[in-house]
């Protein structure tokens, strides 16, 4: 099976737009391997502090590595992404920015080290209190040349791009439509684990390699991406916290039921910081209601078992991640991300 490296320089790309020259090419039906950065595009490690973020070039962010030609593509086709198989690092990285994310401006930068080993992810090193979230690798960038224009890297387009979709994990196949001869695909900004909403704007960012398969349908290019799973991620067994924002606008409702979740969770002991960050990794935002106009009404779902933080103290705090690809497939567990497993010194979800 051919590898394609997307971490090579030359294999980069920093805005999505057309006329592109391909650096790999795959026939239709073939599977290859992509190798793919973490969304800083090599620039955090694990042993990363929260004063390398003020350091990071945000035109680096979420590189996309291709593009990749789909030999025999048109313009008017529809080419399928199947995600066959998704192999996370052994560290991973949570950000809260300033100037980015859902709350912009409420929190300082900061920065959370995680561990991966087995089928969860721990912290390592920085504000978050000892929990295990279990691993849902995913990809966050999927995408071809737009029709026309150059796009910058970071909001998603009706040609995908960096979408952050849940869904994108393996078993899933993304359909996309094709603006350009070869479609010239591009992926990249892979995820351990990520809730519905990306809230703080990041999951646990990770490298990965992803096994993958293109297939080609001529003509019946969809307006907009389309995904296929196996289906939804589980949802939350058992006892389950929903935030609830009720406003005129989806933007305010989800602002409510941001704030109410947190308010929620300071409650229970953690932080409005560790909150922000569970949200984004745990919580699943979906519209509940949008008919009784002029108000919308969105929910936040998160796991109750999370509701209050375990002791800084638990074994294992501190605990170094080992460098490079775990020999662990890393992909979504069949139980999915919900399941849990009482532990006595930490809060876990399995």
């Amino acid at each position: 099976m051919r590898v394609f490296d997307g971490r090579q320089e030359a294999h980069l790309q920093f805005a999505w737009e057309p006329g592109a020259a391909s650096v790999f090419s795959v026939d239709p039906g073939e599977e290859f391997i992509v190798e793919l950065h973490d969304s800083s595009t090599g620039q955090l490690g694990p042993s990363s502090r929260p004063s390398d973020l003020h350091a990071l070039d945000m035109g680096r962010v979420d590189a996309v590595a291709g593009p990749v030609e789909v030999r025999g593509a048109r313009p008017g086709d529809a080419v399928d992404v199947e995600l066959l198989e998704i192999r996370t690092a052994s560290w991973g990285w949570t950000g809260v920015f300033r100037e980015f994310g859902f709350l912009a401006q409420r929190f300082d930068d900061d920065l959370v080290i995680w561990a991966i080993e087995g089928e969860v992810a721990r912290p390592l090193r920085g504000f978050l209190r000892p929990v295990e979230i279990a691993l849902a690798p995913m990809l966050g960038v999927i995408g071809v040349a737009p029709e026309s224009g150059r796009y910058p890297l970071i909001p998603p387009q009706r040609f995908g791009g960096n979408m952050d979709h849940r869904w994108h994990r393996r078993g899933s196949v993304v359909r996309l439509p094709v603006y350009q001869t070869g479609a010239m695909l591009g992926f990249g900004d892979p995820h351990a684990a990520q809730g519905d909403g990306e809230l703080c704007g990041t999951g646990i960012e990770t490298p990965a390699t992803a096994r993958v398969r293109i297939q080609l349908r001529s003509g019946g290019a969809p307006p907009a991406p389309r995904v296929v799973s196996r289906g939804p991620p589980p949802p939350v067994p058992g006892d389950c916290w929903t935030a609830l924002g009720v406003a005129p606008s989806m933007e305010e409702a989800t602002r409510m039921a941001l704030d109410n979740l947190l308010d929620w969770l300071v409650e229970g002991g953690w932080t409005a910081k560790e909150g922000y960050v569970l949200a984004s990794l745990l919580g699943n935002l979906r519209l509940a209601e949008v008919v009784d106009l002029p108000n919308v009404v969105v929910a936040l779902d998160f796991p109750a078992p999370f509701a209050q933080p375990p002791s800084r103290e638990a074994p294992g705090w501190g605990e170094a991640p080992r460098a490079g690809l775990s020999p662990v497939s890393r992909a979504a567990p069949e139980t999915g991300p919900w399941a849990t497993t009482p532990r006595s010194s930490s809060t876990s979800v399995r």
